[in-house]
């Protein structure tokens, strides 16, 4: 991107400053807290004025954290401190020290609370780490070390922590006999660690300076070149999409893949902390020199096919239509904090307010009230989903509340982008208590639907279709292995219990995007950029699955690249160094959908034919026996060569009955349990026991001829054949022996019962001769 297209961080200093280092500073509701080598805590407003004096200590504090506040109405009402003469300290809003404990031998240099504000975690110039209660009071020394721990920070499970101890950071978990892991993060000694709990990801900072992000297993996601300075201070952004790194008169907005956004001078010697507000719009940075920064999150751009929105100023958005070279600003009483634009719609939500335009007319808005800060903003053809501390809402885009899903054990502040997908009538997302489960709710009620998708692994990241009925739903999940993986979730929304098994479409996948417009989907699988034309064969005949897709060589992708957008026929792809790429598409499989959407297979028929190409004609077939058209499929069979299934569509073409042929297509879809359903509903019993002959299923087989009472002649002849064709000449079935004793085999006799089965079949009504 070229400058000025890129998010940027707009920093303005405080008028206010301590007389010395600033230790440690953090955010409850408008307000930051700012605590100081001189000795006091001031309390500041966000344009940097100061609000007076909160409190005198009686040694320089060294770290300074709020209490979690849950929501906008209760708002934390504590704050915990950590100083050098080695005591913790619970402080009250008004400044009042509830509670002094001797913490650790020298100085405590770094504190946290836990996420759900449980316990606090200190770390200390002695190298001990220790777990305290929300009221001061030692829990658990949780490990000792032999060099200072700098800083700490909590899992999002808040089961285990972070620490720094020298170039190595170490993740220790509470329980006593599980094991920790311990990695060599930094060349020199490490200063910073930050894990955040929405994306699960740690950033570190170190005097060799560079900063990192790992994953929560220790995995190096992303590292910087050396800068110009050590990393002092580095702090996710809440919602963790982004992060910001200081150092000596510098700090940095970062993407949360690593790349930088924005790089600012700042004159304040080396930043020692950096706050972010709830709300991600603003940052303060605390500075050495005893000065304060307060920094806005600006130019965030969003975009959709010829819209762009970009937010230019607090309370200023700017629509672009690129097409249509129109322009217009938007400008709002408070502060901007969230917006998305999609499917024809534009969502921008303040801190008081949401507002929902149409893009053929941005006058008139529909407004609503927020109680809470929305969080996190996800639009789909029908619904949109917005997510806050408190839980999930579902809306119309007239603004009218449709439903709020809920479970067991929900954290809502954990939804992003790759844990919930908004489908148009139901949204799936991953189960917080079990990351192996996916559930599926129904948007315009929020109550669940079926049983959720299980899976093997952890799933980190999953995602929604939106094109075609709710039969045609389908989630494409990633796992911990970062392996491809689509599940049907259509059954499950239509009332069928019996859904598919996940199929695996491939390994090692960085993203994979469904397309807005129809049913494609394009992933990035080990340095190629991939599209599945038509990835609904997985359920029809997986044997055509390499056949419908398009593979396109994209090593100059890099490590770790994410899929911005797959809009008809462009797949936008961002690199880990934040350039944008585009490639193209075949734009016929988006004319044959249009063509097969409105049943016209004859003209699918020329499309093919005149584009001559098989990857085409595989789909075709696919999107044939997925709408039961066999003559079309047999053209198509016939067009790529598959004479084995071009002759099985013409033996199911002459099966008389509806059932019959429902039922061989059942069976292609590798579902004998549906099939032999479809053949005992309609009555066709015979044809049933037959179907499973042919499977080899002898004691299904067997056993449906016992029970309906008719066949048990035929089923043993047939049984009799196959050993003899197997050169086995002695029956091993017990069943088969038993029923062997009882029956006499006439060959002739069965032979005219078949062919009497079958003239019955054709003479039923509704059969074609």
């Amino acid at each position: 991107g070229e400058e000025g297209e890129r998010m940027r961080l707009q920093v303005t200093p405080g008028a206010f400053k301590h007389s010395q280092y600033v230790t440690g500073c953090g955010w409850v509701g408008n307000e930051l807290y700012t605590c100081s080598d001189d000795k006091t805590v001031h309390k500041v407003s966000p344009d940097g004025e100061d609000q007076g004096k909160v409190t005198d200590l009686d040694s320089c504090p060294t770290d300074l954290h709020w209490f979690p506040s849950g929501n906008k109405r209760q708002q934390s009402d504590q704050f915990a401190m950590s100083c050098s003469d080695g005591t913790l300290l619970l402080v009250l809003r008004n400044g009042r020290v509830e509670k002094k404990v001797e913490a650790h031998k020298g100085a405590v240099i770094s504190l946290r609370w836990s996420n759900e504000g449980t316990a606090i975690g200190t770390a200390g110039e002695d190298g001990v780490v220790k777990i305290w209660s929300r009221s001061g009071m030692l829990r658990s020394t949780l490990a000792t070390v032999d060099s200072s721990v700098y800083s700490l920070s909590w899992s999002p499970d808040s089961n285990q922590i972070a620490f720094t101890c020298g170039k190595e950071i170490i993740v220790k978990p509470l329980q006593p006999q599980a094991k920790q892991l311990q990695w060599k993060a930094h060349d020199g000694t490490v200063l910073r660690v930050d894990w955040n709990p929405v994306n699960g990801l740690i950033v570190s900072g170190g005097e060799d300076r560079k900063y990192k992000v790992w994953d929560g297993f220790g995995r190096l996601m992303f590292q910087s070149k050396p800068l110009e300075f050590a990393i002092t201070a580095a702090a996710w952004s809440p919602n963790g999409e982004l992060f910001a790194v200081g150092m000596y008169d510098s700090i940095r907005l970062c993407d949360r893949t690593g790349w930088t956004y924005s790089r600012e001078h700042v004159p304040m010697g080396s930043v020692s902390a950096i706050a972010w507000s709830s709300d991600c719009t603003q940052l303060a940075g605390a500075g050495a020199n005893g000065s304060l920064v307060f920094g806005q999150v600006l130019d965030r751009r969003e975009e959709w096919q010829n819209i762009s929105v970009l937010l230019k100023d607090t309370n200023k958005v700017i629509v672009h239509d690129i097409l249509g070279e129109m322009e217009e600003e938007l400008d709002f009483r408070d502060r901007v904090i969230n917006l998305s634009v999609g499917y024809g719609h534009l969502v921008v939500t303040t801190s008081l307010q949401c507002c929902i335009y149409s893009l053929q007319n941005l006058n008139t808005p529909h407004i609503f009230d927020l109680k809470e800060t929305v969080n996190y903003i996800q639009l789909s053809d029908k619904y949109m989903l917005m997510v806050d501390s408190v839980g999930m809402q579902i809306y119309t885009y007239e603004g009218r509340p449709v439903a709020s899903p809920k479970f067991q054990g929900m954290r809502a502040e954990t939804l992003n982008s790759s844990t919930v997908a908004m489908g148009s009538e139901c949204l799936a997302l991953i189960d917080h208590a079990d990351a192996k489960v996916v559930r599926i709710f129904e948007a315009s009620t929020g109550k669940e639907l079926g049983k959720p998708i299980s899976h093997v692994l952890d799933v980190v990241s999953v995602s929604l279709n939106r094109w075609g009925s709710a039969a045609h739903r389908k989630c494409v999940i990633i796992d911990r292995n970062r392996d491809l993986y689509v599940c049907p979730v259509g059954q499950a929304a239509s009332g069928k219990d019996s859904v598919p098994p996940p199929f695996k479409l491939g390994a090692m996948c960085d993203a994979a995007t469904w397309n807005t417009d129809n049913d494609m989907l394009a992933a990035i699988m080990d340095g190629k950029l991939i599209v599945w034309y038509y990835p609904n064969v997985v359920f029809v005949d997986r044997d055509l699955v390499n056949q419908v897709k398009f593979t396109k060589e994209a090593s100059d992708l890099g490590k770790d690249p994410q899929i911005l957008h797959f809009h008809g026929t462009t797949v936008t792809v961002r690199r880990s160094d934040g350039t944008k790429l585009v490639s193209g598409v075949s734009p016929y499989p988006t004319a044959l959908y249009g063509i097969v959407q409105r049943n016209m297979w004859e003209q699918a028929i020329q499309l093919c034919r005149y584009v001559k190409d098989a990857t085409l004609w595989a789909c075709l077939a696919a999107m044939a026996l997925a709408d039961k058209e066999l003559s079309t499929a047999e053209v198509a069979f016939a067009a790529i060569d598959e004479v084995a299934k071009l002759q099985y569509v013409l033996s199911i073409k002459d099966i008389p009955t509806v059932e019959g042929r429902n039922a061989e297509l059942a069976l292609w879809r590798r579902r004998p349990e549906e099939a032999e359903q479809l053949l005992l509903q309609a009555g066709l019993v015979y044809r049933c026991i037959d179907m499973h002959i042919r499977l080899f299923h002898w004691d299904r087989a067997l056993e449906l001829a016992v029970h309906h009472k008719t066949h048990v002649d035929t089923v043993l002849m047939m049984r009799e054949r196959y050993m003899e064709a197997m050169g086995r000449h002695e029956e091993t079935n017990p069943k088969f022996k038993q029923y062997r004793e009882g029956v006499e085999i006439d060959h002739d006799k069965i032979m005219a019962k078949i062919e009497q089965e079958k003239e019955k079949e054709a003479s039923r009504p509704g059969a074609k001769p």
